[in-house]
């Protein structure tokens, strides 16, 4: 496996960058420190002798100032090659101070007295030189005090702009200010003070050289508080501590020209300038031989690069040529370039069919411009990935494709084509869309199962639930999503779910059981649950099956094979009485005549005819509840007959009771026995009687009413279709819920011993069963009862007003109703029929809970609310509450009672809509309709 080698091409330290910035070490300080000391053992022991005349040597003046200005112009230059690069402000007027001292030095040696002419060139005069000299030495140290203000670690602060424009003006300046410097001491020099008379120094020459000693050491401690100190920092200290012993010697101490200190306060000049110069000189040469070093390792590794890099290319061959993926390279104008083996797989042509060709060789028509856009952000510098397209194999069959595609350079950057890698996913295309139309497909399953689908975790905490889980449960998803099982499974069926789950997970797959689910408003609902396990994700996936509407279905298959079971016996059993009574009876005559002329005798056989009249009435009865009793069925009128029952009802039920007929117009006729019929509805107008010991109100009311599918559906022993109704309602006592499913049991009654047999409300049963109808009795403890007779209509007749409005079609909307429902079947069934006429639909199981929602959904329109509810507000109360809380909110109240009967009990004010149960889609659909209307 080839790897790059890799070389060190730094220098050995790291003082390889520049000494304006290079942090100053230990070893700096201690050189400096040493050089400092010296210097100032020489001035200590120059100082006695400072005054001490020597031979005047105009000759060193030249050669000092020569030497000084060459030193000072090549320090100048060295710190501007570096201010070229850091482009620091600082640094720029450090140079500046160095070239200043440079054009001071040569100016100085010009005017100089005796070196070029005996009084100096340029119109020199006696003062001339010594003013050169003290505007030189204070020059230096102004620059010097502006650098150390300026400085920081990186160098001070940047200029902008080229740096060649900024030296430019910094030469300039210093010659423009020169020759300004040169002409006021030149041809003005008159105006200045005098600073040396007859060669010895004046008063003020004393004052001037004070205040220039005094900026040399401003600018000593003004280096010295500027911290972090560079390399250059330093050795500048340096340079002004002998800038110092240089005034000190050449104008303090000393008497006058070429004495001691002359000479040796100008040979401290010209070290201080050579300090920072020698530093930079050295650098300079150690850098050049680090340079040196760096190319000869730079040499070494662009050779060694050479030959990895070859054996790269030959290895990037190889793999372009066995790669799966097509790989191609193009020009920008789109010729192909490059076409390795794969590409010749993938496209069905050659390389060399294939090289200097248009890309659009593989294109499709429709996609050239797409090709296209692909070149041009190629040569906008743009990578693309992953970009799913379509190309032509050369059968002309076309092939899904992903392409990856990045820029082409040469060697020296520039973009002159594109690579590319094309991956053949036209099977995973396929894959994908069969796995998405698979996923697509379960999900809408999911979704729009009627069964409930959960998904839990090997812990039982449920991962997915599925929408339905609100019609049969009562919770939302989300409810339960997160939540453990354990929190909503019945406690006695948990271990039976848990032996299920430990037995899916060892393999035994489509495990079916039944466990019981607490409801949202917390009564049980039992499912039938098919439960798998997924050992690839640790899941857990059971369907349960509501058996709500199927136990209702058992329990009431089971009420009436228990109520034929029962008729047979009472019809075997009344059949045979019969025929002992027949015996009875008969001989009873017979035995009568005999003894007629014994009155204690004949008072016997009176008691015992009396007796057999009784049980031949009772067997009556009980024909009548096995539906065996002789009927002889014709075309009735039900409003006449109802209306006569009425006449002979108001002697029997006494005054303090109130018949109210409510009949309505053009009711339909019916086939029945007209006088069953008659003692159906007066043994039914008794037993209300009987719940009114204290009075009240009995309503018997007709209607004509079409019993559809779906209550059909939850009533196994109806036949859909039209149907007359006979209603009678009280404002009793009611029946208590726990005893309603007995009230048509043969001789069961809640009445007192010797009050009745038990076999009023059996009769009318068996007679409406044996006619083809259907009864249903609703009633509320407290509230009163409601039993409904349903009659078959008569066939044959034509259709009369009230048929006419039920056979247009059925009206929905989109409108919000709230269903208020204590019985969860019931509630079911009205939710399934408000949602089938396009309607949204919530549901309630009591007030509380509708007031809950009513607060939480302000798109409410309608309340849809029975009004006979348990619980501390019925539905009238719930309808004002929600009312006052949402003045504009419609409702349509309904409830097992006549409309009539609620509205004499004082339930309803006048004109408050009431859809009695039960109902057909049709009524449902116009009723809410009118309220919504209302």
């Amino acid at each position: 496996m080839l790897s790059l080698r890799e070389v060190n091409v730094h220098a050995r330290n790291d003082r390889s960058t520049f000494l304006s910035t290079l942090p100053a070490m230990q070893s700096d300080r201690t050189a400096a420190l040493a050089i400092v000391g010296i210097s100032a053992i020489l001035f200590a022991l120059a100082v006695p002798f400072a005054g001490t005349p020597l031979v005047q040597m105009p000759a060193f003046v030249a050669s000092y100032q020569s030497a000084l200005a060459v030193s000072d112009i090549i320090t100048a230059v060295l710190l501007l090659s570096q201010f070229s690069v850091l482009r620091s402000r600082a640094l720029l007027l450090l140079s500046t101070g160095y070239l200043f001292t440079a054009a001071a030095a040569v100016t100085h040696a010009l005017t100089f007295p005796g070196l070029f002419a005996p009084t100096g060139l340029l119109g020199a005069g006696t003062q001339t030189t010594v003013w050169l000299y003290m505007i030189w030495h204070s020059g230096f140290p102004l620059f010097v005090l502006a650098y150390g203000w300026l400085k920081d670690g990186n160098g001070g602060n940047k200029i902008e702009g080229p740096t060649q424009r900024s030296i430019v003006v910094a030469v300039l300046g210093v010659i423009v200010a020169m020759i300004v410097i040169g002409w006021i001491v030149t041809a003005r020099h008159d105006l200045l003070p005098v600073l040396l008379r007859d060669g010895r120094y004046t008063t003020a020459m004393i004052g001037v050289v004070s205040f220039v000693w005094s900026l040399s050491f401003a600018a000593l401690i003004t280096l010295w508080l500027r911290r972090p100190h560079t390399v250059i920092d330093i050795w500048l200290m340096v340079t002004m501590c002998a800038w110092l012993f240089d005034i000190a010697l050449s104008a303090i101490v000393n008497v006058a020209r070429y004495d001691l200190g002359f000479y040796a306060g100008r040979i401290y000049g010209l070290f201080a300038a050579s300090f920072v110069l020698a530093v930079l000189l050295i650098e300079n040469v150690r850098l050049q031989a680090s340079t040196m070093g760096l190319v000869g390792r730079l040499r070494e590794q662009s050779a060694f690069e050479r030959d990895y890099y070859g054996k790269r290319l030959a290895l990037y061959g190889a793999v372009v040529e066995s790669s799966n993926d097509a790989i191609i390279t193009e020009s920008l104008d789109g010729r192909i370039t490059g076409w390795n083996r794969a590409a010749e797989r993938l496209f069905g042509y050659s390389a060399n069919e294939a090289i200097g060709r248009s890309i659009d060789l593989v294109v499709p028509e429709d996609r050239r411009a797409e090709a296209r856009g692909l070149l041009n952000r190629i040569s906008s510098n743009e990578s693309i990935a992953q970009h799913e397209t379509v190309r032509i194999h050369k059968d002309g069959r076309p092939i899904d494709v992903v392409l990856n595609v990045s820029p082409l350079r040469s060697d020296n950057g520039e973009i002159i084509g594109a690579s590319k890698i094309a991956h053949d996913i036209t099977e995973e295309k396929q894959a994908r869309e069969k796995l998405r139309r698979e996923i697509e497909e379960r999900e809408r399953i999911f979704e729009t199962s009627q069964d409930l689908i959960l998904v839990t975790d090997g812990y039982g905490n449920f991962i997915q639930v599925s929408p339905s889980v609100k019609d049969i449960l009562g919770f939302n998803p989300e409810d339960m999503i997160g939540h453990s099982a354990i929190e909503f499974i019945h406690p006695d069926d948990l271990d039976r779910t848990r032996e299920e789950m430990r037995a899916a997970r060892r393999g035994q797959t489509k495990r079916s059981f039944e466990a019981r689910y607490y409801h949202y408003d917390g009564h049980e609902v039992s499912l039938n649950w098919v439960g798998n396990w997924s050992e690839p994700v640790k899941r857990h996936f059971f369907i349960g099956r509501d058996l709500t509407d199927k136990q209702a279905a058992e329990a009431q298959l089971r009420q009436v094979q228990k109520m034929d079971s029962i008729g047979q016996l009472t019809g075997g059993v009344a059949h045979d009485f019969n025929n002992v009574l027949t015996v009875i009876t008969g001989t009873i005559g017979i035995l009568s005549d005999a003894v007629a002329d014994r009155p204690e005798l004949a008072a016997i056989t009176k008691l015992i005819d009396d007796a057999a009249e009784r049980g031949a009435q009772l067997t009556k009865h009980l024909l009548a509840f096995a539906r065996k009793q002789p009927l002889q069925p014709r075309e009735i009128d039900v409003n006449a007959l109802v209306l006569e029952a009425a006449k002979l009802l108001h002697p029997t039920l006494g005054e303090q009771i109130t018949i109210m007929p409510q009949l309505t117009e053009d009711a339909w006729p019916t086939l029945v026995d007209p006088g069953q019929l008659s003692t159906a509805i007066l043994n039914l107008a008794l037993n209300a009687r009987d719940a009114m010991p204290d009075g009240g109100t009995l309503v018997l009311e007709t209607r004509n009413i079409f019993l559809d599918d779906g209550y059909a559906s939850m009533n196994p022993d109806v036949v859909a279709g039209n149907y007359v109704m006979i209603a009678v309602s009280d404002t009793g006592s009611g029946i208590p819920a726990a005893l309603l499913e007995r009230v048509f049991d043969p001789f069961f009654t809640t009445k007192e011993v010797g009050k009745g047999t038990g076999l009023g409300l059996s009769m009318v049963f068996g007679f409406v069963k044996q006619s083809g109808g259907h009864i249903n009795i609703y009633s509320e403890e407290g509230h009163g009862t409601s039993v409904k007779i349903y009659l078959p209509r008569s066939t044959g007749m034509q259709e009369t007003e009230y048929e006419q409005p039920q056979n247009v079609p059925i009206t929905g909307g989109n409108e919000k109703v709230l269903i208020v429902e204590d019985d969860a079947l019931v509630r079911q069934y009205v939710v399934t029929q408000v949602k089938s006429l396009g309607y949204a639909a919530l549901e309630a199981a009591n007030a509380a809970e509708a007031l809950v929602i009513i607060d939480a959904d302000k798109d409410i329109d309608l309340l849809f609310t029975d009004i006979i509810m348990p619980g501390n507000m019925n539905g009238r109360q719930l309808a004002d509450e929600a009312t006052r809380r949402r003045p504009q909110l419609k409702t349509l109240f309904t409830s097992g009672y006549t409309e009539n009967a609620i509205v004499h009990h004082g339930r309803l004010d006048s004109g408050v809509l009431l859809l009695a149960k039960p109902y057909r889609k049709s009524e449902l659909a116009k009723m809410l309709r009118t309220a919504l209307a209302s």
